[in-house]
């Protein structure tokens, strides 16, 4: 029977499209595709095509496939029903094909018994061998470890059989000493001294006691070894105190070859502890005390002061005489001594030690010149120290032994700053908080600069840098120093204008300057910026890029020198302010002298005054204050014709704008007043049954007021370029032109 199943007639069956169409991006292809991995070909579409509109195409190619599916089967259905009756006597076929299978298994499985059988015999053998092979390892450890125990004994035996008195030189008889190892000694014959031979001897027995601990630390839990571990301590002993004598002798007569040999010997058995203490209380201790004296108390002994320069110097020379050969010894190429750090451990740990016990005041930072002295003395003496290392990696090996680093912990930098930035910030600040600025006598003028202010922040900023100030560890906090220096000025000034601006601050508050101070005082303001951003931007940023350079990365330098410039910059951007402040007072004083405009409708009002012929006296002081300020003493001796050219035109636009904004209201008011007095007359005459048509031959008061103006502002007008002003590049002023020129004079300016 055919299987039907009922399908949905699409809308696009309907328009003659294929059932199964579907979109661009919707490839069915790759469902055929042997390694389709369904999240990645859903993570792959959702980029550009909606979940929904997913799962709708791919429901439809669903059905698409379950129709097209019954469609086979519908005309295949014939072959399809007799599948099952072709599969006839499965059940026989399947037993004879599983009786081969099964004696096949059964022999697998027998030959894994034997394979798994002779592998547990293998692996029986093998551990059997690595017992074997590890007990005969044990076994050569322990015979090696008792033939060196007993080799060092007859070793340190013979070391003390040699003579200990080596004030005689070398030996001059011809006797020969045999050693147990068969190699003997002639001391007649090449000419070695009693110090060098057992300085040779105790090399090799310290050669044998590294081999004895390598041993021992493979071997150490095992009884045989346990019972030899006295022994063992006894040679280790006898060791160190024979090394220790013959050490001590060597450092002593300054005999090279027997402290090269002795220094192997230590670096043979890992102990460079004891050669450098050795060597720090030998030789070190006492030269040190020439220079640093002090009692077991600690109490300065001989010495006044806690300065230290000399005592480096004569601890330079010291050191130069008396342990220069152990130190080119020490860094001897190829020798194997470099684990030895006697700059550090030896020299630096005793010097740091007499000046904690003879000079601990040197430390203190609680008197900043002193306390740099000393700090930049040290540094001196530990770059002394570094010309001893022959190569960059020595140095730094160096710097990062701990007593290195607790040397440099003792001096600290931080406190130091701390007071340095109390004394000089505190000196800008004092001269910042005066009610008034304070002018300085030319005679006393640094660099040009005219107030006090100025030129305390121009000394704080050149003591930022100062070599009895400065310490280049720290350069970084010297550098935000002098930007906060800088900045601190900025805001003095800016909050002064902004104080004058809002007329606000107390009879005690550090801005009452500004209040105060006169427009000829904002001159010297405006002369000290300019100044200052010149100095800073000029010689101080490259005084301070010349100080940093041989420290720092270009880089670094880059940043300074931007920081410093911006800095400068900072002092520049203030002068327009400064302008506009001096400015705003001027325009204050010409609007006072405007205020007398109001005569000009008093002397015609209501008045047969006849028309004008000349200017007003008032127009001559509406530029006076201006003139007056430019042609002041200060003016001329510390503006530049730049900053008196803006100040000019700026000065005269805005003294322009409230001229024509004064003007224009009187106009504007005269003119709306005889409007509203016609209309009154026309209104009268008109109830009087006179005449309307009367003409008033006289002039009218508003033409009067106007003709003023117009004089005036022709005088103002020559007034401002009396000062170098076109007048008729204002807008102001033209606007003011055509409101009262007469009609034949608008088109003319």
């Amino acid at each position: 029977m055919a299987i039907h199943q009922s399908q949905p007639i699409s809308t696009a069956d309907l328009f003659g499209d294929p059932i199964d169409s579907h979109p661009s991006w919707f490839n069915q292809s790759a469902f055929l595709d042997p390694g389709f991995n369904s999240e990645s070909y859903i993570n792959d579409l959702r980029t550009f095509v909606p979940l929904e509109t997913l799962r709708s195409e791919l429901q439809s190619y669903l059905s698409s496939l379950k129709h097209e599916l019954v469609e086979l089967i519908n005309r295949d259905y014939a072959e399809f029903v007799n599948l099952s009756t072709n599969l006839v006597d499965v059940d026989a076929v399947v037993l004879r094909m599983r009786a081969p299978l099964i004696e096949f298994r059964e022999k697998i499985l027998g030959f894994r018994g034997a394979v798994e059988s002779s592998l547990v015999s293998l692996q029986s053998g093998l551990k059997q061998r690595a017992d074997a092979s590890a007990g005969r390892e044990i076994l050569e450890l322990l015979i090696d470890t008792s033939h060196v125990v007993s080799k060092v004994e007859k070793l340190i035996k013979e070391l003390h059989s040699v003579p200990v008195d080596g004030s005689n030189g070398d030996l001059h008889n011809a006797e020969k000493s045999h050693l147990s190892n068969g190699v003997s000694i002639q001391h007649a014959e090449i000419g070695m001294n009693l110090r060098e031979t057992q300085s040779m001897l105790l090399e090799r027995i310290a050669s044998e006691m590294n081999r004895l601990k390598f041993y021992f630390a493979h071997a150490k839990n095992l009884p045989f070894i346990e019972n030899m571990e006295k022994r063992i301590h006894n040679a280790s002993s006898l060791l160190d105190s024979s090394l220790g004598h013959c050490f001590v002798d060597g450092l002593t007569h300054k005999d090279e070859n027997a402290v090269y040999n002795c220094l192997r010997a230590y670096a043979a058995v890992d102990n460079t502890r004891n050669a450098e203490e050795i060597f720090r209380l030998t030789v070190v201790t006492p030269l040190v005390k020439k220079a640093i004296s002090y009692t077991s108390s600690g109490a300065v002994g001989g010495s006044t002061g806690d300065e230290l320069e000399e005592d480096y110097k004569q601890l330079k020379h010291l050191i130069a005489e008396d342990c220069t050969f152990l130190l080119q010894i020490s860094f001897t190429e190829n020798s194997g001594l470099h684990v030895f750090s006697f700059l550090a451990n030896s020299i630096l740990k005793e010097v740091l030690s007499a000046i904690e016990k003879g000079k601990p005041g040197a430390f203190s930072p609680g008197r900043p010149p002193e306390f740099l002295k000393n700090y930049k003395s040290s540094l001196g003496f530990l770059a002394y120290l570094e010309g001893y290392c022959p190569s960059r990696s020595a140095v730094t090996n160096f710097r990062t032994e701990a007593v290195y680093k607790d040397f440099m912990s003792k001096w600290n930098t931080g406190v130091y700053f701390s007071l340095r930035f109390q004394e000089i910030a505190g000196s800008l600040d004092s001269a910042l908080v005066g009610s008034g600025l304070t002018p300085i006598q030319k005679s006393d003028s640094q660099q040009g600069m005219t107030l006090k202010q100025s030129v305390a922040l121009l000394e704080c900023l050149r003591s930022c840098w100062r070599e009895d100030v400065l310490v280049i560890s720290i350069s970084d906090r010297f550098l935000r120093l002098t930007l906060q220096l800088i900045s601190r000025y900025v805001n003095w000034v800016s909050a002064g204008l902004s104080a004058r601006q809002t007329r606000n601050s107390g009879s005690t508050s550090p801005l009452e300057w500004a209040l105060s101070a006169s427009t000829d005082d904002f001159i010297y303001i405006i002369h000290d910026l300019d100044h200052l951003a010149a100095e800073v931007c000029g010689n101080y940023v490259g005084h301070v890029f010349e100080i940093l350079s041989s420290h720092f990365t270009e880089e670094v330098l880059d940043h300074v020198k931007q920081s410093i410039l911006q800095g400068g910059k900072s002092l520049r951007d203030l002068v327009p302010s400064v302008i506009d402040s001096i400015i705003e007072t001027l325009v204050e004083k010409s609007s006072e002298e405007l205020k007398q405009l109001q005569g000009v409708v008093a002397a015609y009002r209501m008045t047969k005054k006849p028309p004008p012929v000349r200017h007003s006296h008032y127009v001559s002081g509406v530029l006076r204050h201006l003139k007056v300020f430019l042609e002041g003493e200060r003016a001329t001796t510390y503006l530049t014709d730049d900053t008196k050219d803006k100040l000019v035109q700026n000065a005269a636009f805005k003294i322009t704008g409230c001229y024509h904004e004064v003007a224009a209201g009187i106009v504007n008011m005269v003119r709306k007043t005889e409007t509203s007095l016609q209309r009154i007359r026309q209104g009268a005459q008109r109830r009087a049954g006179a005449s309307s048509d009367v003409t008033e031959h006289n002039v009218s008061e508003t033409d009067r007021i106007c003709m003023q103006l117009f004089l005036d502002i022709q005088e103002y007008g020559r007034n401002l370029a009396a000062l170098g002003i076109e007048a008729a590049k204002i807008p102001a002023y033209r606007s003011l032109w055509q409101l009262v020129a007469p009609q034949d004079r608008q088109a003319e300016i």
